[in-house]
């Protein structure tokens, strides 16, 4: 998928609340994705960090990203799981989101996503699995 292709699954497939996030894409290939998520204030919660909901909504939508350009376009998929370790807490800074599909069965997908802040260390890793629907 190209840029304008990715860019149009962003503004339309994407529940608003997850727009709001602004994911832009950085790059995307046949197998993997990485978005940027930039950095607002408004994404701490009161201890002054991410919250972890923003981490995993911004992996969840990379990977339906990613499986996406694995397909050459959009299908219609669900999360099934996504098992989310936070390793850092992250105060600042933009985040890039990386989803990179390990495994595309017939019905379920399997992948992988890193999570980099904005000094280059791993802030979280997630694993997934998707469904793809009819």
């Amino acid at each position: 998928m190209d840029d304008n292709a990715t860019r149009e699954l962003l503004d339309h497939i994407l529940a608003p609340w997850v727009r709001a996030l602004a994911l832009t894409p950085v790059a995307v290939d046949e197998t993997s994705a990485t978005l940027r998520l930039p950095f607002s204030g408004e994404l701490r919660h009161g201890g002054g960090m991410i919250c972890g909901q923003v981490f995993m909504a911004a992996a969840d939508t990379a990977m339906i990203v990613a499986i996406s350009a694995a397909l050459g376009g959009f299908q219609p998929m669900t999360t099934v799981s996504l098992n989310t370790n936070f390793i850092r807490a992250v105060r600042n800074g933009d985040l890039l989101i990386t989803a990179r599909v390990l495994r595309m069965g017939r019905n379920l997908v399997f992948g992988e996503v890193e999570i980099i802040d904005g000094v280059g260390k791993m802030a979280a890793h997630a694993t997934t699995t998707y469904a793809l629907l009819d």
